[in-house]
């Protein structure tokens, strides 16, 4: 026993005398990110939003390029803020929420915009789609009980994550042609004939809350260029990555002769040293990091009545969601966020996190794991649809409107 308080007295000792150093990094690490959540949270709360709805034109004949030219313009509010705004403050780079919505079978297009950057908005869409209508709505979710799942009501929902690393693109809308006649297939033709039929008392919710970036963001990104072109990236490899190599070429060191196919390798011309599967994705890869970059929160909902209740919807949204994976690229499929349990309290826990989801949902955050898109690839994943998309459930603006010729006499 004694052995055991002299042990603890020594700790006590040693604890007493750095104590200043160790208690200051941990509580670094602990508090920054919690006070960061605090006030970004206080500071969101403080700002002024509205939601519209964008009614898009019947004969519309334009493919996702003019929806893609929205998402450029709307990276002008990129703003760098002092340490004082950032981390005191909490101020963020304005965001929206760009929202495709089911309500019984109703399908919407919404956007929720900070009430300063609404004319920003209306006014590129317009720009793009001079048919269109846009008019501010009360916001959807309020017909939704607060806390869902409840006693009524049954929630299922995920959020999207990318199988590669984020500048690899996903499947775009330029790849959607058909062979024959050369005309688009537009990618949104599966999500609204999907969305349009959800029975009444079932909804389905798509939310891509999203931020833009800075041009620094991709300094990092361009090493994934320059390890596919196999060139140095810069970095040195750790003392410890250094002999698990000599570990990995011992064996074969000593039974085959000696090689020197990487440094032949690297001195042979770029077409010769990619098979023509890393050239497609090194062209692929260089032009996506030529976009404008967004921050995503994509997320997924079905929300509905639990009488009736139809847990197949989220089966036929990600079969839908498959038509943007490029096997040679990259793909987006549910993460980890889905309710999905076993073992230890399977209901419970399920049910928490389908609220947290619902939560996250309502609030338009961008809380848990992000991914980061380019203009291309968002506009391929949210555009108003062309005219060949025949579905009802749409509304649309039937006539064009046009200005009064300039020269009418007045009375």
């Amino acid at each position: 026993m004694d052995t055991y308080i002299d042990i603890i007295k020594s700790l006590w000792q040693s604890l007493s005398q750095i104590w200043w150093i160790v208690f200051p990094v941990a509580f670094y690490y602990v508090f920054i990110p919690l006070w960061e959540d605090f006030v970004q949270d206080k500071w969101l709360g403080s700002l002024n939003w509205t939601l519209i709805e964008v009614i898009p034109p019947k004969d519309l004949e334009k493919s996702p390029k003019p929806m893609e030219s929205v998402f450029v313009a709307l990276t002008g509010v990129v703003v760098t803020f002092n340490c004082f705004d950032e981390y005191l403050i909490g101020k963020l780079t304005d965001r929206f929420s760009f929202e495709l919505v089911s309500l019984g079978g109703e399908v919407h297009y919404y956007i929720r915009v900070q009430k300063k950057l609404r004319n920003l908005v209306e006014s590129q869409i317009y720009a793009q789609y001079p048919g269109a209508e846009i008019f501010e709505v009360e916001d959807y979710m309020d017909k939704f009980p607060k806390v869902a799942p409840n006693k009524d009501w049954e929630v299922w929902g995920a959020d999207m994550e990318l199988t590669q690393a984020d500048p690899f693109p996903i499947r775009t809308y330029d790849k959607f042609e058909e062979d024959i006649s050369g005309t688009m297939i537009d990618p949104m033709a599966g999500f609204l004939e999907l969305f349009a039929s959800v029975p009444p008392g079932q909804n389905l919710l798509l939310q891509l809350v999203i931020n833009p970036l800075p041009e620094v963001w991709k300094k990092e990104q361009v090493k994934h260029v320059q390890k596919l072109a196999l060139r140095e990236t810069g970095e040195k490899k750790s003392f410890l990555e250094d002999i698990m190599d000599i570990i990995k070429n011992i064996i074969p060191g000593i039974f085959s002769p000696v090689e020197f196919t990487a440094a032949k390798k690297a001195d042979q011309p770029l077409a010769f040293r990619l098979t023509p599967h890393e050239s497609e994705r090194l062209k692929a890869l260089e032009e996506n990091l030529g976009k404008n970059f967004y921050r995503v929160k994509m997320r997924f909902l079905n929300v509905g009545k639990k009488e009736g209740f139809d847990g197949s919807m989220q089966t036929a949204f990600f079969g839908v969601l498959r038509q943007f994976n490029d096997l040679n690229s990259n793909n987006l499929k549910p993460s980890n966020s889905k309710p999905s349990t076993s073992f230890v309290a399977v209901d419970l826990r399920a049910q928490i996190m389908k609220r947290r989801l619902f939560d996250r949902y309502r609030r338009r955050n961008m809380d848990g794991d992000k991914i980061h898109l380019s203009t291309t690839e968002l506009a391929t994943i949210y555009h108003f649809p062309d005219m060949g998309v025949l579905t009802p459930a749409i509304p649309r603006v039937e006539s064009k409107k046009g200005t009064p010729p300039f020269n009418l006499p007045i009375e």
